[in-house]
């Protein structure tokens, strides 16, 4: 029998009308704003400014946690790599800084010096007495008790002088004799040299780079085909003609023995990598609790800073890291369509594929997806030059963002508002006296 729900009372006549809870009011009106706030023309430049600046907080507390016992060991103090990596890091933050306010424009002219400079720079690790090689790639100098990686700031300059020859030869990229022409000074000067001295992490993400950015560029896709298998068998060469690559390659493939003496070579770093990811759980040990730290995973600080992350807070610092990482992606991905310059659209494309596919690199090395390739975790792991570089091509970004279409006119008129209000200050002062 069909009922007769015409005549039946509605909530509000019975009196059981529902209301939202007022938490429930607060919060979707605080998503309202936060997503009228992604509207604004220096969303972008928020967003960068504020995932690099977790990053790199997150970065110090890990490294004071995961290098406290080798520093004390070493130094008579668990504090000495943090405060090393606390100066780099203002030092970054101040070149961040400045190079966020240089003019997008002048980024273009910046480019050729760029490369000259750093081709200048790479060529010093050869220089007898002044480069030194570091777990068989000779890829520092050394002056004094001063160290850098020359290779840091090729990047830098490899993204600017790739993205002014793409932008200058844009409608005769179809041509190989104009596309080879384009790259070969830029690839040459950086990727080259940085092949010369045996880094071949480093080359990998820089070969990256340079991928990504023609892909942007709108190179045919044919190339690709052809550009990627050549460098698979440049890769291949260089991993067959190197022991300890065709090692580390033999360990990813085939595992290791967990008894003997092959876990304690060049198997050992990854086995214990992977201890402290499962010793952590799902939850983690605790902040300052790993086990790993204690002389069993080597450079616990540097390349595999990520497994300390998981052992100590698990799961969840896991996901934070990637979480910020994935942010920082699509923050890089709304200035590339959001720029009206395929200069700045090349570089900005350049600048994530460095950022992001290092990244990739280092955790999957850390969670054993990838073979040992000797990459840091950017922001994150130890060492001043990849810091404060790192910084520096963020800073760009955040000078490209601030000349997005409407931002320029938007930090005019916050600049206004604040010295309006500055000016104010002095007459209030006075009334109060």
């Amino acid at each position: 029998m069909a009922l007769n729900t015409a005549t039946r009372p509605g909530p509000q006549e019975r009196g059981e009308g529902w209301r939202r809870p007022a938490w429930l009011e607060a919060t979707g009106e605080w998503a309202r704003e936060r997503l009228r706030l992604l509207d604004s023309p220096l969303a972008t430049h928020h967003v960068l400014l504020a995932t690099t600046a977790l990053l790199v907080v997150i970065g110090l507390v890990m490294v004071l946690s995961s290098s406290s016992v080798e520093s004390l060991r070493e130094n008579g103090s668990q504090f000495t790599y943090f405060k090393s990596q606390s100066v780099y890091a203002l030092l970054g933050a101040t070149v961040l800084l400045v190079a966020s306010r240089v003019p997008a424009h002048a980024w273009r002219r910046l480019a050729l010096p760029a490369l000259v400079g750093a081709a200048l720079l790479q060529l010093l690790v050869f220089v007898p007495g002044l480069g030194h090689e570091v777990g068989g790639n000779r890829n520092w100098i050394r002056v004094g008790g001063f160290s850098a990686q020359p290779a840091e700031a090729a990047k830098v300059a490899l993204v600017l002088a790739c993205a002014l020859a793409l932008a200058r030869k844009r409608d005769r990229l179809h041509e190989p004799a104009q596309l080879v022409g384009a790259l070969l000074p830029s690839v040459g000067a950086t990727v080259g040299l940085v092949l010369l001295s045996r880094d071949l992490g480093t080359a990998l993400v820089m070969m990256f780079m340079v991928a990504a950015m023609l892909w942007t560029s709108g190179v045919p896709v044919r190339f690709f085909a052809l550009a990627g298998g050549a460098g698979a068998a440049l890769a291949v060469a260089l991993v067959v003609t190197s022991d300890n690559r065709m090692k580390r390659v033999h360990d990813w493939l085939f595992g290791t023995a967990t008894s003997g003496v092959e876990i304690q070579g060049a198997s050992w770093q990854p086995v214990q990598g992977k201890y402290a990811l499962a010793s952590g759980g799902w939850w983690g040990l605790g902040l300052g609790a790993s086990r790993e730290k204690w002389q069993w995973l080597p450079e616990a600080h540097n390349d595999f800073i990520f497994a300390i992350i998981g052992e100590e807070l698990g799961l969840p610092g896991t996901l934070v890291v990637l979480v910020l990482f994935a942010v920082l992606a699509l923050a890089a991905l709304r200035l590339v369509r959001r720029s009206e310059d395929l200069f700045t659209k090349v570089a900005v494309t350049g600048f994530a594929a460095w950022l992001l596919g290092q990244a990739c690199l280092n955790i999957g090395v850390v969670l054993g997806v990838l073979p040992v390739i000797g990459v840091p975790l950017p922001f994150i792991s130890a060492g001043g030059t990849a810091l404060v570089v790192t910084l520096l091509a963020v800073g760009v970004l955040l000078s490209f963002a601030r000349a997005e279409p409407g931002a320029p006119e938007a930090l005019k008129a916050r600049e206004s508002v604040v010295a309006r209000s500055l000016a104010v200050l002095p007459r209030r002062e006075r009334r109060t006296r």
